[in-house]
C-alpha cells in the first residue's frame, strides 16, 4: 500500500491535522481517520452526541470531528468504560483525552500526522502520528486510572486497558501501538515537541477530588481509603532483644554463667576450709583413738543382739568416742546409723500390697504355667476377632484433619454451596540439569524453538488422550468457562500462540512471546482469559535495571484446570482421565530427557492419596530388619547371666583353644598325659561352652518378640472392633514402638530372675557363692551389702583392713548357714514381686503418657496413640503373666540341663567341684563396672556438681533451641524418596511465582436490602468505610501483614456496575416487555438497558439500586449472562460459582470473595498466610455482623498450627501431672516423685532443644512423639528410682547421716537395676531405632528416627546419670522391700543383723 510523508507545516491559528474518516485499512476493520490540514468545521457534527461524549466544552463551535469519527469513538469508549466506569476521575480523563485528540480544534497544536496511507476504499488515510502530551497531564491521567480494579480476573484494569503498564509512558504506548483490538493507526506519544507545536496540557482530574465527577471509591483509589491500624506480622519475633539474642536468651546465658561462676568459686572456698579443717581434725583424732583403745564400746559386747547399738547413748560418755572412731573408720563425714532404725524400719502399705499381688500372679502363672497359656490367649483370640472389622484410612483429609476442625467444616460448607475445589493437573517443565548445577538458578533456560516445537505436540496428545475404559478426553472432563460449548482453560504458553505454532518460525517466536509476557490482553487463549506470564513461567531472571528477561525464563509452567464434584459419577469421569495422564507422564518423563533435553515434575488430582497410600508398603523390609536384629539382640542377651559360676564364655573357650591347638600337633603324647582339667587339653575342635546349649535363652526371647507382635495384633483388632481404623502411622511405627519398649520388661525379668537362681537356685547351696552385694529385699537374707562408694579408705591401716575381712567373713558364713535354695516357681515368683511395681510403674505411666496423645484431634494422631497405648498396654499383660509362665518352663529346662530350640535332647549333668574358686560372684561385666568404677565415681561430691552444671547448661540451651523450633510440616516427607511428587512440590517452591487463591465466603446477611449490601460493596459512596470489600482492598495494601497480593473478586460491585445504562451491551430488557432480557445477540432496535428509563436513576450513591425480589431478579439474570468483550462485567463465567442461592431462588445464602496470597514458598509462609486470613476474616465479621470466614485449599491441613502450642502445653502439662501422681503414689515419695518428674521434663525439653537443632518442626506428628518421650522417659528413671526407694533404711532425710545413706541407697540401686536400664532398656531401644536410619522415608527418618534417638540418649543421660545424683541429694526416705514378718526377723536375727551398708569392703575376699 502507497505510504506519503507530508511536509511539516507552523501552526499559527485553529487548525485540524486529521478529520473525517476514509475507509479502514482491510475490510471489515476499523475506519481510519484522514489527513487535514484545515480549520476546524461545524459541518457533519452530530452535536448532541459529541455533548453526551465530550461535556459541555463541545456544546458549541467548529471541531476536528465528523458524525461517524463520533460513532466510532462512542464505541472504543463503551468498551474502555466497562472496565473504568466505575472511577469517575479515570473516566472524565479518558474521555477527555480522546476527545481532545479526536475533535479539539486546537488538535494541530498537538497532533503532527507522520505517514499517510491508502485505505482499502483507495483513500488517503493516516497511517501514524504524533500525538504531544505534557508530563502533567500524563502523570494525573494514568495516576486516576492505575488503581482500578478488575474484579472479575482479581487484577487491574491496567491490565487490560493499558496491558499492565507501570508509567504513563507505558500507559499511552499501548493506547497507542496499531493492533487488531486496539488502534487501527499508530500513534505515538514523543517525549518533547518540536518548537512549532504545544503539548496537549488539559488539567487531570483525581481520583481524592472531592466533587462526583472526579471522586473514587477506596477500592480505585489508594488516597481515600482509610488506613487500617498497625499491626505486627502473624508469628512475628519476639521484639525485646539484646544485640543478637532474645531477651529470654540473654537472661538464660547470664544465669548460666553467674551459677557456673558461683560454683567454681563456692568449691574452692570448700576445698580450702576443709584442708584446714583436716589439719586440726586429724590431731584430735589421735588422742580420740588412743582413749577408745581403753573403753571398750558398748556395742562390741552387744552385737548379738537386735538393736543393742541404741543402747549405747544410754551409757557413759564413751559413746561419743567410740561413735567417732567408728565414724572415722567408716568415711568422713559419716555416723553409724542405729541398727534398730534399720531392723525395724518404716513400711509402705501400697507397696506390699503391690509385692503380695505380683507375688501371687507369678506364683499362679510359674504353677499352672499350662493353664495360664490357655486362659491368657484365649482372651487375646477373641480381642483378635476385630481383624474383621480392619480398615486403612487413606484419605489425606480424614487423616491430617479433626472431624470437629473449624477448617474442615469450612470447607465442607464451601464445598457444599459452591462446590469442591478445582483438580489440578499441572507440569513443570525444565531444560535438563547440568552436572554442575545445585540450584534452579542454574538450569538453562528453557524456552527455544526446539523445546517449544517439542513440547506443542505432547499437548497435542494430552488433548486427544483418552481414557480406559470409557474413553474420556481432556475435553469432557475440564473447566470451561463458556460453557459446555467453549473451550477449556490450559494455561500454557502455547496458549499464548493459538495453540498452533505453524504461523511462527525460529525468529518470529521471540517477539511473539515477549509481547504477549508484557502485554497478555493482546494474546487472549481461546478461553478468553488473559494469562499472566507468572502464571506460565516460572523464575523469570531480571535485568540491571529490574525488568523481566522473559526468555530467558527457566521453567514453563502448564496447568490443566479439572472441575471436581461432589458427583461420586462426574468425580469418577476425572480420575478416570487423571488415571491415563498419569501413565502418560510417566513415560513422558522417562522419554523426554533423551528425545529433547526436558525434565518434566508433574502432579494429578489423584497424586497426592495414591502417593501417601504407596509409603505404606515401602518400609517392610526396615520393619523386618529391625525385628530380626532385636531378636538376635534378645536371643543372645537373654542367657549372657544365666551360666554357672564355673561356666566360660564362648570368646574364653575359643582363646583357649586357639592357645592349645599347637600343642595338638606338636606334642603327640599329650593324650597320654594326665591333666587336672580337660579344657586345658588341646583338641582339634574347639569345646564349646555348655551355657551356649543349655544356658541360651534363644527360644525364650523369641516368645517375647512373638508377644510384641501379638500384642500389636490384639490391639489393632481391639480397637477395629470399636471402629477405629488403622493408619500408615501405625503400620510403619508401632511395631518399632512396641518392640523398643516391650522387650525392656523381658530383660528386667530375666535379669532378676538370673540373680534369684544366684541366690536361691541349685547351686546357692553355699553362702560363699552368693554375690556379696545385697538387695534391699527379702530375698537376701544375711548377705554382706557393698561399701559406700565414698567411703575413705587412706584412714585405714592394713591391719584394720584384715580385722574388717575377717568380720566380713564372719557374717557371710553365719548368713550361709541358713538354707538358700527355693523351688522354680518360688523364684520365679518373687522375681515378679520384686520387679513387678516397676513395671507397673513404668507402663502405667507409658499407657496414660500415649493415651494423653488421643486429646490431639488428627485422627491418624489420635488412632496412632490409641493404638500405641493400647499395645504397650497388652504388652506388659502379656509379660507379666504368659511370659512369667515361660520363664519357669525355660527355667526348669536349664536346670534339666536340656538344649534350648531342642529341649527333647538332654545333656549329661557335670561334675561340681567343691573346691572350684569363685569366678565373679554372678555379676555381669556391666555390674562390675558399675560397682567397681561408674558408681563410685559419679556420686563423688565434685563430679555431683559438674553433673549438675552440665545438665544445668543442656537445659539452658534446649530452652534457647526451642525459640527457633518452626512450625509446620512438609508433605513431600509424607512420600517415598523416589516419589514424583517431590521434584514437583520442589519445582513448585522454585518457580511458581503465583500465590493459592483465597476466599473470603460471607453468610447470614440479607443482600437482598441495603444494609447487607452496604456492608459487602466497596465502588459506591455510600458503602460502608469497613465493608468486606474496602477492608480486603486496605488488607492488600499492607502486603508483609496480610499475605494478600491480589485485589478481590468483589461480586456485587460488578453486579450493580453491570445495570449501568451507560453500558449498553450489558443489562437489556426488551422494549415492548421489560420482564424479558435480552439475549446477547439480539438487535439494539428491540432492547433497551435495563435502568434505562428507572425512577430514581441508577448512581453511585446507590440510591435506586434494586431490591428485594427486584434484586434477585436481576441477580438470577447476571449469573447467567456470558462474559465476553462487550461486557466483561456479566457474572456467568466470573462469578458463576460464587454465589450459592436458596433453593425457592429467593434469597442469597452465601457468597464469596476470591483474592490470591503472594507467593508463599514455606512452611512459614503457608502458616502465616492461614493465621493472616482468619484474623481477616475475624475482624470482618466483628465489623460488619456477618459471619465471614476464609477458605483456601491448604488451610485444612494447617488449622493445627494454630492450635498446636496451646496444645502441646497442655498435653505435656497434663502428661507431666500424671507422671508425678503415679511416681510419687507407686514409690511412696512426693519427693522422690517430684525429682522423677522434673527429670523427665528435663528430657522432654532436651527433646525439643534437639529438634529446633537438628530442623524438626512441631507439629502433631512431633507433639505425639513429644508425648511418647514423656512416657519412655519415665522407663528410663522409674527402676532406678524403685530401686532407691527400696533400698532405704527408713533413715529420716534430715538425719545427720541421711547424706550418707542416699548415697548408699544410690549405689546400691545403680548396681541392682543399672546393667537392666542399660542393656535391656537403652541397648534395646537403641538397635530397634537406629535401624530406622536405613528407611528410603524421609518422614520416618526425621520424626521417628531423630526424635527417638535424640530420647534414648536423652533419657539415659537423664536416667543413670542426673537422676542418681538429684536423689542421692534430695531423695525421698527409703521404704526396704523387707516385709516385717517373723520369717524376715528370724533370719536377721539368726544371722545375727546388723546394718552392713557402711561396713563391707570392696577390697575384701568377697567382693567382686
Amino acid at each position: 500500500m502507497e505510504v506519503l510523508r507530508p511536509e511539516p507545516v507552523m501552526q499559527t491559528v485553529p487548525r485540524c491535522a486529521m478529520r473525517g474518516s476514509c475507509g479502514p485499512k482491510v475490510v471489515f476493520g476499523k475506519p481510519l481517520p484522514c489527513p487535514y490540514d484545515g480549520p476546524p468545521s461545524e459541518d457533519d457534527v452530530d452535536r448532541d452526541l459529541l455533548t453526551t461524549l465530550c461535556g459541555a466544552d463541545f456544546a458549541q463551535g467548529p471541531t476536528c470531528c465528523t458524525t461517524n469519527q463520533l460513532e466510532t469513538l462512542r464505541d472504543n469508549l463503551g468498551l474502555a468504560e466497562n472496565l473504568i466506569s466505575s472511577c469517575p476521575a479515570c473516566r472524565n480523563n479518558f474521555r477527555k483525552f480522546w476527545c481532545s485528540f479526536t475533535c479539539s480544534p486546537e488538535q494541530a497544536s498537538f497532533l503532527k500526522v507522520t505517514e499517510r496511507q491508502l485505505s482499502s476504499t483507495r483513500e488517503l488515510a493516516v497511517k501514524s502520528v504524533d500525538f504531544y502530551v505534557s508530563e502533567q497531564f500524563g502523570e494525573g491521567f494514568y495516576n486516576s486510572c492505575k488503581d482500578i480494579k478488575m474484579g472479575a480476573t482479581n487484577g487491574y484494569a491496567m491490565d487490560l486497558l493499558g496491558g499492565g503498564a507501570k508509567d504513563y509512558h507505558a500507559f499511552l504506548k499501548f493506547m497507542g501501538d496499531e493492533k487488531d483490538m486496539g488502534s487501527p493507526f499508530q500513534i505515538n506519544f514523543p517525549p518533547s515537541p518540536l518548537s512549532s507545536y504545544e503539548p496537549l496540557n488539559v488539567t487531570a482530574r483525581n481520583c481524592y477530588d472531592n466533587d462526583l465527577a472526579s471522586r473514587c471509591t477506596c477500592i480505585d483509589c489508594l488516597d481515600v481509603c482509610e488506613k487500617l491500624p498497625d499491626i505486627p506480622p502473624p508469628n512475628a519475633e519476639p521484639t525485646c532483644h539484646v544485640g543478637f539474642v532474645s531477651c529470654l536468651t540473654f537472661a538464660l546465658l547470664l544465669l548460666y554463667g553467674l551459677a557456673v561462676l558461683s560454683f567454681i568459686l563456692g568449691y574452692g572456698l570448700q576445698v580450702t576450709l576443709r584442708r584446714r579443717r583436716e589439719k586440726s581434725y586429724e590431731r584430735v583424732a589421735l588422742a580420740t583413738d588412743t582413749a577408745s583403745e581403753r573403753v571398750a564400746s558398748p556395742r562390741s559386747h552387744t552385737r548379738g543382739l537386735v538393736g543393742a547399738s541404741s543402747l549405747a547413748q544410754y551409757l557413759d560418755g564413751e559413746d561419743s568416742t567410740g561413735t567417732q572412731s567408728e565414724s572415722r573408720r567408716l568415711g568422713r563425714g559419716a555416723s553409724l546409723l542405729d541398727p534398730i532404725e534399720t531392723v525395724q524400719p518404716r513400711h509402705y502399705r501400697l507397696n506390699t500390697v503391690l509385692r503380695r499381688a505380683f507375688y501371687r500372679l507369678g506364683l499362679f502363672a510359674a504353677t499352672y504355667p499350662w493353664l495360664n497359656f490357655a486362659i491368657v490367649f484365649a482372651i487375646f483370640g477373641l480381642l483378635n476377632l476385630g481383624w474383621k472389622r480392619f480398615e486403612v484410612e487413606t484419605d489425606p483429609v480424614r487423616l491430617w484433619v479433626a472431624p470437629d476442625s473449624e477448617s474442615k467444616l469450612q470447607k465442607e460448607f464451601f464445598d457444599e454451596h459452591f462446590g469442591p475445589f478445582y483438580r489440578v493437573e499441572q507440569v513443570f517443565v525444565t531444560s535438563t540439569v547440568p552436572s554442575g548445577g545445585s540450584s534452579p538458578q542454574d538450569n538453562p533456560p528453557v524456552l527455544t524453538w526446539d523445546h517449544l516445537k517439542y513440547w506443542a505436540d505432547v499437548e497435542e496428545d494430552i488433548r486427544s488422550l483418552e481414557s480406559s475404559p470409557h474413553g474420556y478426553t481432556l475435553s469432557d472432563v475440564c473447566l470451561k468457562p463458556a460453557g459446555p460449548d467453549g473451550f477449556c482453560v490450559v494455561q500454557s504458553v502455547m496458549a499464548w500462540f493459538g495453540n498452533d505454532l505453524s504461523s511462527y518460525d525460529p525468529d518470529t517466536w521471540q517477539d511473539r512471546l515477549e509481547n504477549c509476557a508484557e502485554t497478555p490482553v493482546n494474546c487472549l487463549p481461546d478461553f478468553q482469559q488473559p494469562l499472566a506470564p507468572q502464571m506460565v513461567l516460572g523464575l523469570v531472571p531480571e535485568d540491571e535495571e529490574g525488568r523481566k528477561e522473559y526468555l530467558n525464563a527457566t521453567a514453563m509452567v502448564i496447568t490443566y484446570v479439572v472441575p471436581d464434584s461432589l458427583d461420586k459419577t462426574e468425580q469418577g469421569k476425572a480420575m478416570e482421565w487423571e488415571y491415563t495422564l498419569r501413565d502418560y507422564l510417566q513415560r513422558l518423563s522417562e522419554r523426554a530427557p533423551r528425545e529433547a533435553g526436558l525434565e518434566i515434575a508433574w502432579s494429578t488430582g489423584i497424586s497426592l492419596e495414591e502417593e501417601i497410600n504407596k509409603s505404606t508398603n515401602t518400609d517392610i523390609k526396615i520393619v523386618v530388619l529391625s525385628y530380626v536384629a532385636m531378636f538376635f539382640y534378645v536371643a543372645f542377651t537373654l542367657g549372657n547371666g544365666a551360666a554357672t559360676r564355673d561356666d566360660e564364655g564362648l570368646w574364653s573357650c575359643l582363646v583357649q583353644w586357639a592357645t592349645n591347638l599347637p600343642k595338638f600337633f606338636w606334642q603327640p603324647s599329650a593324650s597320654s598325659t594326665l591333666s587336672l582339667d580337660s579344657r586345658l587339653s588341646p583338641k582339634l575342635f574347639p569345646r564349646l561352652p555348655r551355657a551356649l546349649f543349655v544356658g541360651s535363652k534363644f527360644t525364650l526371647g523369641l516368645f517375647g518378640i512373638a508377644l510384641v507382635i501379638l500384642s500389636v495384633g490384639s490391639s489393632v483388632g481391639l480397637f477395629s472392633a470399636l471402629g477405629v481404623k488403622v493408619t500408615l502411622i501405625i503400620a510403619e511405627v508401632i511395631p518399632f514402638l512396641v518392640l523398643a519398649v516391650g522387650v525392656d520388661n523381658v530383660f528386667i525379668l530375666v535379669h532378676e530372675l538370673d540373680r534369684q537362681n544366684l541366690l536361691h537356685g541349685p547351686n546357692a547351696g553355699s553362702g560363699v557363692g552368693a554375690p556379696t552385694w545385697a538387695y534391699g529385699d527379702s530375698y537376701s537374707y544375711g548377705h554382706t551389702t557393698p561399701m559406700s562408694p565414698t567411703r575413705a579408705r587412706s584412714g585405714l591401716d592394713s591391719q584394720e583392713r584384715e580385722l574388717e575381712a575377717d568380720h566380713e567373713q564372719e557374717v557371710s558364713l553365719d548368713a550361709g548357714s541358713t538354707p538358700q535354695y527355693l523351688s522354680a516357681e518360688e523364684r520365679v515368683a518373687r522375681t515378679l514381686a520384686k520387679m513387678g511395681p516397676s513395671i507397673l510403674l513404668s507402663t502405667v505411666t507409658e499407657t496414660v503418657a500415649f493415651a494423653l496423645g488421643a486429646l490431639v484431634p488428627m485422627p491418624a494422631v489420635r488412632n496412632f496413640a490409641l493404638y500405641a497405648a493400647g499395645s504397650v498396654f497388652l504388652n506388659a499383660v502379656l509379660q507379666i503373666t504368659v511370659f512369667v509362665s515361660a520363664l519357669v518352663v525355660d527355667l526348669k529346662r536349664v536346670e534339666a540341663s536340656r538344649v534350648d530350640c531342642f529341649p527333647c535332647v538332654r545333656m549329661p549333668p557335670r561334675i561340681a567341684l567343691l573346691e572350684a574358686p569363685q569366678t565373679g560372684g554372678g555379676l555381669s561385666f556391666l555390674a562390675r563396672f558399675i560397682k567397681k568404677r561408674y558408681a563410685p565415681f559419679l556420686l563423688k561430691p565434685l563430679v555431683k556438681g559438674i553433673v549438675l552444671l552440665t545438665f544445668g547448661g543442656i537445659l539452658v540451651a534446649s530452652v534457647i533451641s526451642i525459640q527457633h523450633i518452626e512450625l509446620g510440616f512438609d508433605q513431600r516427607l509424607a512420600f517415598p524418596s523416589e516419589s514424583y511428587l517431590i521434584p514437583y512440590f520442589d519445582s513448585v517452591d522454585a518457580y511458581l511465582d503465583i500465590g493459592p487463591p483465597v476466599y473470603f465466603v460471607v453468610h447470614d446477611v440479607d443482600v437482598t436490602h441495603r444494609p447487607g449490601q452496604q456492608e459487602l460493596c466497596g465502588r459506591f459512596t455510600t458503602c460502608d468505610p469497613y465493608s468486606i470489600a474496602n477492608v480486603l482492598e486496605a488488607e492488600r495494601k499492607r502486603e508483609e501483614v496480610s499475605y494478600i497480593s491480589q485485589p478481590a473478586a468483589s461480586w456485587i460491585d460488578d453486579f450493580f456496575n453491570w445495570l449501568d445504562p451507560l453500558k449498553d451491551k450489558c443489562c437489556r430488557v426488551r422494549k415492548t416487555n421489560h420482564d424479558i432480557f435480552c439475549e446477547p445477540g439480539e438487535s439494539p432496535r428491540r432492547c433497551q438497558t435495563c435502568y434505562a428509563n428507572h425512577e430514581p436513576a441508577w448512581n453511585i450513591t446507590m440510591n435506586g439500586l434494586p431490591e428485594g425480589e427486584e434484586f434477585m431478579a436481576y441477580l438470577q439474570q447476571w449469573l447467567v449472562s456470558p462474559t465476553d468483550e462487550d461486557c466483561p462485567l456479566a457474572g456467568k463465567a466470573s462469578f458463576g460459582d460464587a454465589l450459592a442461592l436458596s433453593s425457592d431462588g429467593k434469597d442469597v445464602v452465601a457468597s464469596h470473595f476470591r483474592t490470591f496470597h503472594k507467593p508463599l514458598k514455606s512452611q512459614a509462609d503457608l502458616i502465616n498466610a492461614f493465621a493472616a486470613a482468619h484474623r481477616i476474616a475475624d475482624d470482618l465479621s466483628e465489623a460488619t455482623g456477618a459471619t465471614v470466614f476464609a477458605y483456601s485449599l491448604h488451610y485444612v491441613f494447617f488449622d493445627q498450627f494454630a492450635h498446636i502450642i496451646p496444645i502441646t502445653e497442655q498435653i505435656l502439662g497434663l502428661g507431666l501431672a500424671a507422671v508425678l501422681l503415679v511416681t510419687a503414689l507407686l514409690l511412696g515419695s512426693w519427693r522422690t516423685g517430684t525429682i522423677v518428674t522434673s527429670v523427665v521434663a528435663l528430657t522432654v525439653v532436651t527433646v525439643m532443644g534437639v529438634m529446633g537443632v537438628w530442623g524438626i518442626n512441631l507439629n502433631a506428628i512431633s507433639l505425639v512423639n513429644l508425648v511418647i518421650s514423656l512416657g519412655i522417659a519415665v522407663e528410663f528413671c522409674a527402676h532406678v528410682a524403685r530401686a532407691f526407694m527400696s533400698a532405704g533404711s527408713g533413715l529420716p532425710v534430715d538425719h545427720p547421716a541421711g547424706q550418707k545413706e542416699r548415697d548408699e541407697r544410690m549405689w546400691i540401686a545403680l548396681v541392682d537395676v543399672g546393667p537392666s536400664v542399660l542393656s535391656g532398656i537403652t541397648f534395646t531401644k537403641l538397635i530397634g531405632m537406629c535401624v530406622l536410619a536405613l528407611t528410603r522415608s524421609k518422614f520416618l527418618e526425621i520424626y521417628y528416627f531423630r526424635m527417638w534417638l535424640t530420647l534414648i540418649v536423652s533419657g539415659a543421660l537423664h536416667g543413670l546419670v542426673l537422676l542418681p545424683v538429684v536423689l542421692s541429694l534430695a531423695g525421698g526416705s527409703g521404704f526396704p522391700q523387707q516385709e516385717a514378718d517373723e520369717e524376715w526377723m528370724s533370719h536377721a536375727i539368726r544371722n545375727d543383723y546388723e546394718y552392713t551398708p557402711f561396713l563391707a569392703d570392696d577390697d575384701s575376699a568377697l567382693s567382686d
